[in-house]
């Protein structure tokens, strides 16, 4: 063992098409490194193991219920490991808040596997790292689809079709990404359940909007390999107006994207599942970016993060 394990990870941000991937459209996904995650592991000598975190500092055998994946996947990992007789302090600092569509419980999944097998000097590869992460965010999120994982253990944008392993994708795009939380926790299953209840209620009207969303996907992935900047922030607005049809979008996530439009965005949307949670903006430089975060602010954003792409 080493005299410290270092784990780190990232979030993540679905740039375009959330909802329409649930139905076999494609999903662009961004590593967002500026929002990062560190599991640190040291060794104890008194026979415990102890947790410390943002949400439970204790011992590893007092978990709440809401950590049970992280539970299971760090058993995995002693399991695997054989480190059944060793005791450690593991510390997870985060910049991740939870409940956002950033992908925080993957961001944890990915930074502790390799925390642990940085800390016992072994190797892994990445399908490895996402097989071990998958522990957890089985038992998290019940049925993932792996985008999240996939992208916090990623440098690069992930071309993503439900099933199939996220493909990265080019981007030379000269901007700046402002994300901005609401502070309202995202509902991703109400608002998945909406869309669903859209299709049978108006098959065409919906199915148009998916299928038109798949479309400015294709669209914004050509957009991210040419550097066409002010293009992709109309594709993204036009993104957010469809989510707005399906009826994911809510009062705040709109105000803080016209409030972005406002303030010299060229572009925002929602990100992830809607109903609270997560918008961005793009602008061309990382002066208007700042400028757009206190605009944000002002507007009632919680938090925001600056994410140049270059």
């Amino acid at each position: 063992m080493k005299s410290k394990g270092i784990g780190k990870s990232h979030a993540k941000i679905i740039l375009i098409g959330e909802h329409s991937v649930v139905y076999g459209q494609p999903a662009i996904a961004l590593p967002l490194p500026n929002v990062a995650e560190t599991v640190t592991i040291t060794p104890r000598s008194d026979g415990h193991r102890l947790i410390h975190s943002s949400y439970f500092d204790g011992d590893l055998n007092a978990l709440p219920t809401s950590m049970d994946g992280v539970g299971k996947l760090i058993q995995t990992l002693v399991d695997r490991l054989g480190g059944n007789h060793d005791y450690w302090d593991l510390a997870i600092n985060s910049d991740l808040p939870a409940e956002r569509g950033m992908g925080s419980s993957a961001a944890t999944a990915i930074a502790l596997v390799r925390a642990f097998f940085d800390y016992y000097q072994q190797p892994i590869n990445r399908q490895l790292l996402l097989q071990l992460a998958a522990v957890e965010e089985d038992i998290t999120h019940r049925n993932p689809s792996g985008l999240d994982a996939a992208t916090a253990a990623s440098p690069s944008p992930l071309w993503f079709v439900r099933g199939k392993v996220g493909t990265p994708i080019p981007m030379h795009l000269q901007a700046t990404m402002v994300i901005a939380d609401t502070g309202i926790e995202g509902a991703t299953r109400e608002a998945v359940t909406a869309v669903h209840q859209l299709l049978e209620q108006s098959p065409s009207k919906t199915r148009a909007c998916i299928n038109q969303l798949g479309s400015l996907t294709r669209q914004a992935q050509s957009a991210l390999r040419l550097n066409e900047v002010e293009k992709l922030g109309a594709i993204l607005l036009a993104a957010h107006q469809q989510l707005q049809r399906l009826q994911v979008s809510d009062h705040k996530l709109d105000q803080l994207v016209e409030t972005a439009m406002a303030n010299d965005a060229l572009g925002a949307k929602l990100t992830g599942g809607g109903r609270g949670g997560c918008m961005f903006a793009l602008v061309k430089t990382s002066a208007q970016a700042r400028r757009l975060a206190d605009a944000l602010i002002e507007a009632g954003a919680r938090k925001t993060w600056l994410q140049p792409l270059r």
